[in-house]
């Protein structure tokens, strides 16, 4: 046994630190268990991922955690929660069910060294190699399902398609499956998330960044430890990626070995997704239920934050009734669980459970809105021609509205616009939003993943991307295709095809439905949200921005856009109408 690795008994587990997981290239990485006291064969829990495996949630993630504990006071009962980490579950509410929970720090994070290179081809390799030795330990009984959100959940539509043989289930919390689509560009649009949450959540606790960092609240070892490397030899080991996202425009070998086969993921599996996660994991939870080749598989979605359902006693008692049946064999019922259950969204931050059999629902009235350049409206009738309306694209865009609602209507399912539109310049960044708004003109918001004033839904597309994908686009999802430029002429029309992610509402009569086209990302009153602890200010797209100068020059983006309107070029928004909603 290492100087590193160590076994205790404490809180009722047997917990091994640091416990080596060799790699077919020699490099050791770094895994904490917690097993149960008694000798047995559990099935196991497994996580790997970049965050530190030692860093406390309530020191790494502080305002997350008062936000979620305030909320969901039942989170912190039944535990000491001294072991609680981001995204992870809690050992001592899974050890004493019969599971050992194994926690790695992937290769050059945390206690573990090595190149860190996030959601690479080597780090879902090293994936593989750790559910196979998980799941061939003494104390295992074959059976690995992975969890977790956000990145653990990213990680294993990507090992799935390697299909290790003691991979037995993936409960996947709100995790993207597109790394072009969802995590980098949006719409073709950087995304700036990337580059900020990797200098704020991944290099500070690289490997080798040791006592710069924090300590475990548990052993005291430096989370980034144990040895302190200078920011030379960090950066040394450790991939660019804010660069390499920066400088790739198109899609291209980079994205594709960071995303998914589908049709070789076979594992059973839960995609478990957020209603407000608009900007990045939504889209992806829903794109992998459909596309995933499993036989048995599952689809939740939830609202509130990223993080509070995944611990709270909804989603654990789903989760617990999911591995039991996978992982143990128990009758859970889980064998007379929906294929999708939807927590349906009203306004005021109600939420209804709803089972379904589909996605999307085989009932869907796909409804066509289209949009009256004459008066601002949006409405089900064709209008005569219009006139064009241009808008200034730092400013606050153009607005199209339904008359207050003579009857409640549900929108649920995936939305799609179609535009026309030109530039006073090569190209274009469209940015949607769909607002609702209650009879006294206030609009409707909700609690996101990560930011308390959502809308109800974002689209994003850069006018140059707009070819489509005809083999992959569908009327209510179009595709494009992202593999090259198609400039604009100044001043001459283009035809836009605009998705519009996933998402739900039940609107009240009177109340009234709004497209908004902007030219920038969508903004609930123009003033920060009074949220403590936060480490970027949130606007209604939580981290999501895109603003980066280098990406949307404003000599190109920064002028203003026209909307083309006449019979032969009639935009619309196509809304997913549930009838009886």
């Amino acid at each position: 046994m290492s100087e590193q690795h160590k076994t205790e008994i404490r809180d009722g587990m047997r917990v091994e630190w640091d416990a080596p997981i060799v790699m077919d290239d020699g490099i050791v990485l770094r895994a904490d268990i917690f097993m149960p006291l008694e000798d047995g064969n559990y099935p196991v829990i497994l996580h790997y991922g970049p965050y530190a495996k030692g860093l406390a949630f309530q020191e790494g993630y502080k305002g997350a955690w008062v936000k979620m504990t305030t909320s969901y006071p039942e989170i912190l009962e039944g535990s000491s929660n001294k072991y609680q980490s981001w995204e992870l579950v809690d050992p001592e509410k899974w050890v004493p069910e019969g599971y050992v929970c194994v926690r790695v720090d992937s290769r050059g994070a945390g206690r573990s060294p090595g190149y860190l290179d996030v959601f690479s081809p080597r780090e879902t390799q090293d994936l593989y190699e750790c559910i196979e030795w998980s799941g061939t330990q003494a104390w295992s009984n074959g059976k690995v399902g992975l969890s977790g959100i956000s990145y653990y959940a990213v990680n294993q539509w990507l090992v799935g398609s390697l299909q290790p043989p003691h991979l037995a289930a993936m409960c996947i919390w709100e995790g993207y499956s597109d790394f072009y689509r969802e995590q980098c560009r949006t719409g073709g649009i950087l995304n700036e998330f990337i580059g900020n949450w990797y200098s704020r959540q991944v290099k500070t606790v690289q490997h080798g960044y040791g006592e710069r960092g924090a300590r475990s609240q548990v052993t005291g070892e430096y989370v980034a430890g144990p040895d302190t490397l200078s920011e030379e030899e960090l950066a040394a080991n450790r991939a660019d990626t804010q660069q390499e996202v920066l400088s790739r425009h198109f899609v291209d070998d980079f994205h594709r070995e960071r995303s998914p086969q589908f049709d070789k993921i076979t594992a059973p599996l839960l995609s478990a997704t957020n209603w407000g996660g608009v900007g990045l994991h939504t889209r992806g939870n829903f794109e992998g239920y459909m596309r995933a080749a499993s036989k048995q598989k599952w689809l939740e979605v939830h609202g509130d934050t990223h993080y509070s359902h995944f611990y709270s006693n909804y989603g654990m008692a789903l989760q617990m009734k999911f591995f039991g049946h996978f992982l143990k064999g128990e009758d859970t019922g889980w064998d007379k669980q929906p294929p999708v259950q939807l927590n349906i969204r009203h306004p005021g931050e109600t939420f209804v459970l709803r089972d379904e059999q589909e996605w999307p629902l085989a009932r869907t009235q796909w409804t066509k809105f289209y949009l009256n350049s004459a008066d601002g409206s949006l409405q089900t009738e064709k209008p005569a021609d219009g006139t064009s309306i241009s808008y200034e694209t730092m400013g606050d865009g153009v607005y199209f509205t339904t008359p207050p609602l003579e009857a409640p209507l549900e929108i649920t399912g995936p939305i799609a616009a179609k535009l026309f539109l030109s530039s006073q310049t090569k190209d274009a960044d469209v940015f949607l939003a769909l607002r609702v708004y209650d009879p006294d003109g206030k609009e409707v918001t909700f609690q996101g993943s990560n930011d308390p004033r959502t809308p109800i839904g974002l689209g994003w597309l850069r006018a140059s991307h707009r070819k489509l994908d005809p083999a992959e686009s569908l009327p209510y999802r179009p595709w494009h295709s992202h593999d090259e430029e198609w400039p604009l002429e100044p001043g001459k029309p283009v035809e836009l095809d605009i998705e519009i992610w996933p998402t739900c509402l039940v609107v009240p009569a009177g109340y009234r439905i709004a497209l908004n086209v902007r030219g920038k990302d969508y903004e609930c009153d123009g003033e920060p949200s009074d949220t403590p602890f936060s480490k970027y200010k949130m606007y209604g797209v939580g981290p999501f921005t895109h603003n980066d100068p280098v990406d949307r020059p404003q000599e190109i983006f920064g002028g203003s856009n026209t909307l083309h309107f006449d019979q032969d070029e009639q935009p619309y928004l196509l809304l997913p109408i549930i009838p009886g909603g």
